[in-house]
């Protein structure tokens, strides 16, 4: 008897489970602090827009000192560089050329709709930036030198403090690195007294040791500009012999983006030769926030549609189609958006737009098969029970095989049209830079969308459709076949 209501809750429990998704999903989770917004939970308001429909940037660099002597190759480097920031940033929907014959790498990308105050000129610094992490004597920005750069720093991960949950950098050192890190601190142990390792500004009588971030970016006019900036000041207690060193700033907690972001610059590479922005310029939306409005009417009449024909010709079968496919869109657009407060919104375009329609698809096709295998089960006379499972069973193999092939397709379009720097993206960027690189970011994007619609089809059109028929199949009055393809009892 237990185990027999266990089983009829099954059906209520996921669907409260996907009907918070979908609400969540859909219209985030925040709270105000008076005017202080706090987001615990992304909504579909927080994606990023792509320059199809919110307008973006385009800039062109070039080479700072217009007398250096620059190759076709370094000028692609630099392309493929600004390419890899542009995709860690979840930037999707841009466009970058490399002109060999002018010397100048050409980007455009969609503007931040989501950021208040978006400055186009300070987004265009970051992807031309250089930066290099520095470790100091004291607190000041003028203290001795311990250790700077990929001489002594190995890698850069962004990752949370298991004490308090707190995000953290945290820092591997080359060989070199571990050796002047041990001696710096055995030194500030040892000298007590040395001013070398003071606070100047507060006279602390304790050692510190400083850990910075410095930033050079280049203006139209090829002038260098460095800023420096504190990442971190750690009071010196012992002798630190570790290759690997933790950045916090706990007067200060940093957010895990801006953890991410100091961890993806120390190890965003090297440019060849230093960038100067010589143009830039605001781009308008081809299509604008009009046409997105009438998309998104368009996308819930035609989802409400196929929920009601699927309703109409499958009746219970079709409920709980309608059920998974909410789910799946739901899944989606979480992924698209961010969801949690500490990751990014993937940049969101038409091409995009497409993929999840057609991952609907996918999933409508997903649950027809299995409802009409269920149907068949009923005709060689089998019970309400094992038609069920046998129509399961019987329409998983087609629907693997389709999924799985839409999988191998979406990672083959990621690959070859994403970052160059991905262990796919060097795979396929030989064959795929005959066909230039205008359109490389609109075909990712439409890669990932279809990617994780599949997947959440096979969470959702498998897996949560399954336990849900079985459940509500065990109701008294839900137990006539005809509800589910079958004849009517009597």
């Amino acid at each position: 008897m237990k185990s027999k209501t266990s089983r009829k809750s099954t059906f209520f429990i996921i669907l409260i489970l996907i009907l918070a998704l979908a609400y969540s999903a859909f219209f985030g989770i925040e709270n105000y602090y008076g005017d202080t917004r706090i987001v615990y939970a992304k909504g579909a308001n927080d994606i990023r827009w792509g320059i199809d429909i919110n307008g973006g940037v385009e800039a062109v660099f070039a080479p700072a000192d217009t007398k250096l002597e620059v190759t076709d190759e370094d000028i692609n480097a630099a392309k493929n560089l600004i390419e890899t920031r542009l995709v860690n940033k979840k930037i999707t929907d841009y466009e970058i050329y490399a002109d060999t014959t002018n010397n100048r790498v050409v980007v455009r990308f969609p503007s931040n709709n989501q950021e208040e105050g978006f400055d186009a000129n300070e987004a265009v610094s970051e992807l031309s930036a250089s930066a290099m992490v520095i470790f100091r004597k004291g607190t000041s920005e003028t203290g001795e030198i311990i250790l700077q750069g990929s001489e002594d720093v190995k890698s850069a991960t962004a990752g949370l403090d298991p004490k308090n949950n707190d995000p953290i950098v945290i820092l591997n050192f080359t060989s070199s690195g571990k050796q002047k890190f041990t001696a710096a601190t055995a030194e500030a142990v040892n000298s007590a007294t040395s001013s070398k390792y003071k606070d100047s500004t507060t006279g602390s009588t304790e050692s510190f040791i400083s850990i910075w971030l410095s930033t050079t970016t280049y203006d139209e006019n090829g002038k260098e500009v460095t800023t420096q900036t504190n990442i971190s000041s750690a009071t010196v207690d012992e002798v630190i012999s570790s290759d690997e060193c933790v950045i916090s700033n706990k007067q200060q907690p940093m957010t895990l983006e801006e953890t991410t972001d100091i961890a993806e610059k120390i190890n965003g590479g090297k440019l060849p030769f230093s960038l100067a922005v010589k143009n830039l310029q605001i781009i308008s939306p081809t299509l604008g926030a009009d046409a997105l409005n009438v998309m998104v009417i368009a996308g819930i009449i035609a989802f409400a549609v196929v929920c009601l024909i699927m309703i109409v010709r499958y009746r219970v079968n079709g409920v709980v189609a309608a059920i998974a496919l909410l789910g799946q869109l739901a899944g989606s657009i979480a992924c698209i958006s961010g969801f949690f407060s500490g990751s990014d919104s993937f940049t969101l375009t038409i091409p995009g737009i497409a993929g999840i329609i057609l991952s609907i698809g996918v999933g409508v096709d997903c649950n027809v098969i299995a409802a009409e295998r269920i149907r068949d089960e009923f005709k060689k006379g089998k019970p309400l029970d094992a038609a069920i499972n046998s129509g399961f069973k019987n329409s998983l193999s087609a629907i693997i095989d389709g999924n799985v092939t839409i999988v191998i397709v979406a990672i083959v379009l990621m690959g070859a049209f994403g970052s160059p720097d991905s262990f796919l993206g060097k795979i396929f960027s030989p064959v795929m830079s005959i066909f230039g690189t205008s359109i490389t970011g609109t075909i990712y994007s439409f890669g990932y969308t279809l990617l994780i619609g599949v997947i959440f089809n096979l969470i959702m059109g498998v897996l949560a459709s399954k336990y849900m028929l079985r459940s509500i199949s065990q109701f008294k009055f839900m137990r006539n076949p005809a509800f589910y393809g079958g004849k009517k009892n009597g």
